[in-house]
């Protein structure tokens, strides 16, 4: 932080009383930070102070800058009169929260084409289940937080029976080989060739979470993250090569970790600060995929998703080493990420947040909750849905209201009647809070194909 003082002034920041401030708030909230993350930081609330003045972190920064005329040069877009036409699949199971968000997306100048899965519901930014293509443009806020979520299927040699006869094992197994919060990681060192990636040596950024990345890795985040055993059951016709019948499974649902967090949180301060849009959809702010930044951060996003990916490969090497199992089909898919795709045979940025990737062939997995089945799925390549399908069931009620009305004795009492095993877990994600996983299905039969399914049995979650 020695060179802050200088780099302020190389950046604009002359005013000596201002100067003294920033100093003081960076020495106290910031000492951990580097001054590359400081200055990006101020200059992106330098030229949109609104945007960060409920930020739990950046209100002090904020606040300096909010009253003055600063002068800022940045591009003004304005929102289109009406939303682009989007297609809407389960519109009967979305709520009108949801659409009407989707509205104003459909609304942003960049807004090409776009679609709501069947599990959508309000979120930041973009909705939960919102797909949108625009071109040669990136809106990280659209990607996510959680860059690369993840969902992972293993299917193994096990006979069904080893479930019931092993149960405690397993269940230690989990305990010693997983690791929830957004905080910390496993206790044995792990190791990935993902973490000598030479793109962690492409910016400051990501060099300053290349540390972070090796502690978190194997582990998992908070809220509707899981790791769980399970029977898989395939039918006489499945595309795996299979015998019909159950098998034991292991499903594992997380991300990015803090250097998904970290990167989303830094190109999205940075987009905000070269494009300037109406309040209500300000965070939407996009890069040019021509520009430095924007190539920038579709590197990082690159890196950030084969992250996500290694730390799945690492739960489910470690687990199946401790039980030992034996691997004979491994199926995942990623859903908060951006991709390269073709539409009406032009070249466009798919964003997915919260939708799973269902082009023809292409494989998933679609969760339920704790106490009802994933889908194992292949894409029927519906281009209405933009080659998309639903994440999940998808929430019907708020986490704030989930805390309200149910109990942790009414959680474990349901979770019980069901014969699943809960290690952790939260009122938040009871199964309670979760449309019904085959309705949704049925509203994207379309869209979808189901290859097979996966019953849960014993769960692994982040507990508050």
């Amino acid at each position: 932080m020695g060179n802050l003082l200088k780099q302020l002034s190389k950046h604009g920041f002359t005013d000596n009383i201002i100067k003294s401030k920033i100093i003081n708030i960076a020495k106290k909230q910031f000492k951990h930070e580097t001054d590359e993350w400081i200055i990006q930081s101020l200059i992106a609330i330098k030229n949109g102070p609104e945007v960060f003045l409920q930020d739990d972190r950046l209100s002090g920064l904020a606040s300096l800058f909010a009253m003055q005329d600063n002068g800022a040069v940045k591009e003004k877009f304005m929102l289109g009169e009406s939303p682009k036409v989007f297609e809407c699949f389960g519109q009967n199971l979305i709520d009108e929260t949801a659409i009407q968000q989707m509205q104003k997306v459909m609304r942003l100048p960049v807004a090409e084409f776009g679609a709501l899965m069947a599990d959508a519901h309000a979120g930041y930014g973009l909705p939960i289940g919102g797909v949108i293509a625009t071109k040669n443009t990136v809106i990280p806020y659209a990607v996510g937080v959680d860059i690369g979520c993840r969902m992972a299927l293993t299917i193994t040699d096990a006979p069904i029976s080893f479930l019931k006869a092993h149960a405690y094992k397993i269940e230690k197994a989990i305990k010693s080989n997983t690791h929830f919060g957004i905080e910390g990681g496993l206790e044995l060192k792990q190791w990935h060739p993902v973490l000598d990636d030479e793109r962690f040596k492409s910016s400051e950024l990501l060099k300053r979470l290349q540390g972070k990345a090796a502690r978190q890795l194997g582990s998992s985040g908070t809220g509707n993250h899981f790791v769980e055993f399970g029977e898989v059951v395939l039918g006489e016709h499945n595309p795996f090569q299979l015998q019909a019948g159950s098998y034991v499974g292991l499903l594992s649902h997380s991300g990015s970790r803090g250097l998904g967090a970290k990167i989303a949180e830094y190109f999205t301060r940075l987009a905000v600060s070269v494009c300037q849009l109406p309040r209500e959809v300000s965070q939407l702010a996009w890069l040019d995929l021509d520009s430095d930044p924007g190539i920038d951060y579709w590197n990082s996003m690159q890196l950030a998703g084969d992250y996500a990916e290694a730390c799945h490969e690492q739960i489910h090497k470690n687990l199946m080493n401790t039980l030992g199992l034996k691997p004979l089909k491994h199926i995942a898919n990623h859903h908060n990420f951006a991709w390269k795709e073709s539409i009406n045979g032009e070249v466009y940025i798919v964003h997915r947040k919260g939708a799973t990737p269902a082009a023809e062939g292409v494989y998933g997995i679609i969760p339920g909750s704790m106490t009802s089945p994933a889908f194992i799925v292949s894409g029927k390549g519906n281009q209405g849905s933009l080659n998309s399908a639903s994440h999940g069931a998808g929430r019907h009620m708020s986490r704030n209201k989930a805390k309200l009305s149910i109990t942790n004795a009414a959680l474990k009492k349901l979770v019980a009647n069901e014969g699943v095993t809960l290690i952790g877990g939260s009122v938040e994600e009871s199964p309670n809070v979760y449309k019904n996983i085959h309705k949704v299905m049925n509203a994207q039969s379309h869209l979808v194909n189901i290859e097979g399914t996966f019953n849960p049995k014993i769960v692994r979650m982040y507990k508050e």
